[in-house]
């Protein structure tokens, strides 16, 4: 373990900046703390942590100068990974039919600072989604092998995480370069750092640092310890995929959609969703065309469209029954871990508080 002063972060910035990565991480817009490009360490959310419950979301200032007091986002880093909008090719008229131009331009490199042990895991599994079979997305690839990863261990948990529940946090195990612990004792302002890589150990040697003391090294595993106390959901998984396999029929879906909206809103916000759709757009003169990839939700009506069928799902509640059975349960199957890494992100963000956790809990005690 290593000390970096809170004097010494800009120095860690600058130095991957030097080395040619542009910095993306936690600010502040739009009254919510989101991931973005930063023009240098200042543009941290300094001074500021949320409040977050089912449905609800508030930013508030904190009595000292933490650069990472906030649990996660609306966003997700999937965004860098697996855009929202994105250009696959074009075609142009030309004499005789059309020219392909395929849209395939170099990756930047980018460094990720403040990612959390859950996103890691979620990381982890869009990358066994998108590179680990036999058919891999080379956007997404080509993005993924271009990042340099600052992970933060979480200082303190949001109301509605449970990452605890779902083993992926809050402290970061893997996939980072260089993992961080935030520490304020006082008047003093530190981070103890693991190195993950040696291109993390590198780096280093560009940055003030030295050997953290054993009280050092303690303290920043009570901050992770405390951290996993406080988590503000769990969630029971013990043979939860059997669980929902059994209760396909359960009354508790009609419950939940009569309040679901089938907005969507947790999926897009969700860091492990990954369905897209392709949509070609035309110019009014005939002579440019495009094909655009877009995130698809499975709460929408065409995304079970089938020729001559209509959607599969047409109601609210096979579309909700569908979205968690898939996450916690069907994901086993086709990737071999849970789709949902206890985020909480779909319940802060669900406008009407539907809470993932609780469900699982109605059905369970049902059952019991």
């Amino acid at each position: 373990m290593q000390i970096i002063e809170r004097s010494a972060f800009p120095v860690l910035c600058e130095a991957l900046q030097r080395r040619g990565y542009e910095l993306v991480g936690p600010t502040l817009r739009d009254g919510a703390i989101v991931y973005d490009r930063l023009a240098s360490a200042a543009d941290l959310p300094i001074g500021w942590t949320d409040e977050q419950q089912g449905g609800a979301y508030r930013l508030k200032q904190r009595p000292d100068g933490a650069l990472f007091g906030y649990a996660v986002g609306p966003h997700s880093w999937k965004k860098y990974f697996l855009p929202s909008e994105q250009a696959l090719w074009r075609a142009e008229r030309e004499e005789n039919g059309f020219r392909i131009i395929e849209d395939r331009r170099d990756a930047p490199k980018l460094v990720l600072i403040g990612v959390r042990s859950c996103e890691l895991h979620a990381m982890a599994i869009q990358d066994k989604v998108l590179m680990g079979g036999a058919c891999v997305d080379p956007w997404y690839a080509s993005q993924r092998e271009r990042v340099f990863i600052v992970a933060v261990n979480c200082g303190q948990a949001g109301g509605t995480c449970f990452c605890v529940s779902m083993h992926t946090g809050p402290k970061a195990t893997s996939g980072y370069d260089l993992a961080l612990t935030e520490v304020l004792e006082g008047d003093r302002h530190y981070f103890v750092v693991d190195v993950g890589t040696e291109a993390g150990e590198a780096l280093l040697l560009d940055i003030p640092h030295r050997e953290a003391r054993d009280e050092e090294a303690k303290t920043a595993e009570e901050v992770v310890t405390q951290t996993a106390k406080t988590m503000g959901r769990t969630m029971d998984t013990t043979s939860i995929k059997e669980l929902l396999y059994a209760n396909v029929e359960h009354p508790r879906w009609e419950r939940v959609a009569a309040r679901c909206l089938a907005c969507g809103n947790c999926t897009m916000v969700c860091p492990t969703c990954y369905c897209t759709t392709v949509e070609d757009v035309t110019d009014l003169a005939g002579e440019q065309t495009e094909r655009r990839r877009t995130w698809d939700s499975c709460f929408t009506m065409d995304f079970s469209h089938l020729h001559g069928v209509g959607s599969v799902r047409s109601s609210t509640k096979g579309r909700y029954r569908q979205w968690m059975t898939h996450k916690l349960a069907t994901w086993f199957d086709q990737f071999g871990t849970s789709g949902c890494v206890g985020c909480g992100r779909c319940i802060t963000w669900c406008p009407v508080a539907i809470d993932i956790t609780e469900e699982v809990r109605a059905i369970r005690e049902a059952t019991s």
